[in-house]
C-alpha cells in the first residue's frame, strides 16, 4: 500500500500548507497565522493525521483485502491442481468463500466473489455429471446395464429420490429399468408418460405437501416430477420419469436437459444391439433358438449345472419321414407343421426350458434341474435319454456336443421305421398322431407332445 502511503502523506502536507492561509480567513490575525512556527505546526500535524489514516487503512481495509486475495489465491491453486489431477473437490465454496463483514464497497466485492465461486462449483458439478453419465452411456449397450448405470449416475448427479426409465420397444412402452419405484409398470399407461410421447415435450409437475401421490410407486411424497421424453432425431425411444422429494436444484435440471440427447443415442444403440441379437439368435421360421445361439445356451446351462450341481435334462425330439410331407404337401404345409410343433412344445414346457431347432426337423430342448424322473415325464420313455446327457453330468469335461451325439445314436437305435406307414406320415414318436387340420391342444402331460400329418 505504498501509494496509498504516498498519496495520503502528500495530502496531509496540502492541508498543513493551506491551513494558515483558512485560519486567516477566518479572522485570525496574519502575524499569529503566517509565522514560520505555526507553518511549521501545521506542516507537521498534516503529516501525522496523514500517516495515522494510513495506518486505519491498513488494519481495517488491508486486512479484507488480504483476505479477498487470499479467497483469489485458493481458488487459482484449485483451478491449476483440478485442471492437472481431473478432480475439482478443492473448488468447494466452503474452502474458497471470503468473510463478508460489512454492506460497504469491499463486503460486496466480497459478495460477488463468493457468488463468483459458488457458480464456477455448481458449473463444475454439471460438467462433471454429464461427463460420469456420458461414460455410462458408452459403457453400456446392454439395455439393462445401460438403464442401471444411467439411473445409478442420476441418483447421484441430480439428488433424485426415485427414477424409472421406460423405453419404447418395437412400439411398444416398456420397463427399462427403474430405482426408488415399487411397481414401475404403473407408470407405461400413464397419461402424463403418453403425453410426453406424443408431444415430445417435458412435463413438470410440481406437487405440494397436501397432495398425495400413490403409495404404490414410491415410499416418500414427491414434491416435483419432472417426466422427460427420450428423442433420436424425431423418432421417441423412451421416457425418463424422475421424482424429487424437494425441489430440484438449477444444476440438477441442467444436467438432466443436456445428457439427454447422448441417452437418445446410447437408447437407440442398445434397442438397435437388442433387436440384432434376438434376430441373430433366433429361427425365423419357428421362432426359437437357432442351432448356433442355442448350443451356447446349452453351454451356458451345462455349466452352471456343473458348478451348482444341479441335474439337466436333454431331450431331442425328430419328426419322422418330414421330406414325405414336404413332397406331397409343399413346403408351405411343411413349414406349418414345423410351427405348430413348436406351439406345442412351448405349452407344454418350463418357463426356463431352452427349445432349439437342431437340424431341419430336429428339435433339442434342455430342461435345467430335470433328472431321471423327470426326463420320463417330459419325454417318450428313453426317448432322447443318453448315458451323459440326463441328471447331474458325469464330469466337467463333458461337452454339449458329447451330450447331442449320445442323443442321437441313442435315438436311431430305438427309432423303428413305420414300414407300414402310408406316405405323407410324420409323427413324433412315442406320441397319438391326429389327422391334418385338426386342431392342436395342449396335452396335459408331456409324454403326449406330437402331431401328425397324413396322405
Amino acid at each position: 500500500m505504498l501509494d496509498l502511503r504516498l498519496w495520503m502523506l502528500g495530502f496531509g502536507l496540502l492541508i498543513g500548507l493551506a491551513f494558515p492561509f483558512v485560519v486567516v480567513l477566518l479572522g485570525v490575525p496574519r502575524d499569529i497565522a503566517l509565522r514560520p512556527s505555526f507553518f511549521t505546526a501545521t506542516l507537521v500535524a498534516g503529516l501525522v493525521v496523514a500517516e495515522v489514516n494510513h495506518l486505519l487503512a491498513r488494519t481495517v481495509v488491508g486486512v479484507r483485502l488480504r483476505s479477498l486475495v487470499g479467497g483469489m489465491q485458493r481458488v487459482e491453486g484449485s483451478l491449476v491442481d483440478a485442471s492437472r489431477s481431473g478432480d475439482w473437490a478443492g473448488c468447494d465454496p466452503a474452502a474458497c468463500t471470503v468473510p463478508v463483514d460489512s454492506t460497504d464497497e469491499l463486503g460486496e466485492v466480497a459478495a460477488s466473489f463468493n457468488r463468483l465461486v459458488t457458480g464456477l462449483s455448481n458449473s463444475h458439478q454439471v460438467s462433471d455429471g454429464i461427463k460420469s453419465l456420458s461414460r455410462a452411456f458408452a459403457a453400456h449397450l446392454e439395455l439393462g446395464a445401460l438403464a442401471e448405470a444411467t439411473l445409478g449416475e442420476l441418483s447421484i448427479r441430480t439428488a433424485c429420490d426415485a427414477a424409472c426409465l421406460l423405453v419404447v420397444n418395437n412400439g411398444r412402452v416398456e420397463v427399462g429399468g427403474s430405482s426408488g419405484v415399487r411397481d414401475a409398470e404403473q407408470l407405461v399407461a400413464g397419461e402424463t408418460v403418453l403425453t410426453a410421447l406424443r408431444t415430445a415435450r417435458p412435463t413438470v409437475l410440481h406437487l405440494s405437501a397436501d397432495v398425495m401421490v400413490s403409495g404404490s410407486l414410491v415410499d416418500f411424497t414427491p414434491q416435483e416430477v419432472q417426466v422427460v421424453p427420450v428423442s433420436y432425431g424425431v423418432v421417441p425411444v423412451g421416457v425418463l420419469v424422475v421424482a424429487f422429494a424437494q425441489p430440484s436444484s438449477p444444476q440438477a435440471r441442467a444436467v438432466l436437459n443436456a445428457t439427454m440427447p447422448g441417452l437418445a443415442v446410447a437408447l437407440n444403440n442398445a434397442l438397435n444391439h437388442e433387436n440384432l441379437q434376438r434376430v441373430a439368435a433366433m429361427d425365423p421360421l419357428t421362432g426359437v433358438y437357432n442351432r448356433r445361439f442355442g448350443l451356447q445356451r446349452l453351454t451356458e446351462e451345462f455349466g452352471r449345472s456343473s458348478r451348482s450341481g444341479d441335474p439337466l435334462g436333454l431331450l431331442m425330439l425328430d419328426l419322422d419321414h418330414f421330406k414325405a410331407v414336404n413332397d406331397t404337401y409343399g413346403h408351405l404345409v411343411g413349414d406349418r407343421v414345423l410351427q405348430t410343433v413348436v406351439r406345442a412344445a412351448r405349452q407344454v414346457l418350463r418357463e426356463g426350458d431352452v427349445l432349439l431347432r437342431y437340424g431341419g426337423e430336429e428339435f433339442l430342448i434342455a430342461l435345467p434341474g430335470a433328472g431321471r424322473d423327470e426326463d420320463g415325464r417330459t419325454g417318450p420313455s428313453r426317448r432322447g435319454r443318453g448315458r451323459g446327457h440326463r441328471g447331474r453330468p458325469a464330469h466337467p469335461g463333458h461337452r454339449e456336443h458329447r451330450w447331442i451325439r449320445a442323443t442321437r445314436q441313442q435315438r436311431h437305435e430305438t427309432a423303428r421305421p413305420d414300414r407300414g406307414g402310408r406316405r405323407g406320415h410324420v409323427q413324433l414318436k412315442g406320441v397319438r398322431t391326429r389327422p391334418l387340420g385338426h386342431r392342436l391342444t395342449a396335452p396335459t402331460d408331456r409324454s403326449r407332445l406330437g402331431i401328425a400329418v397324413r396322405g
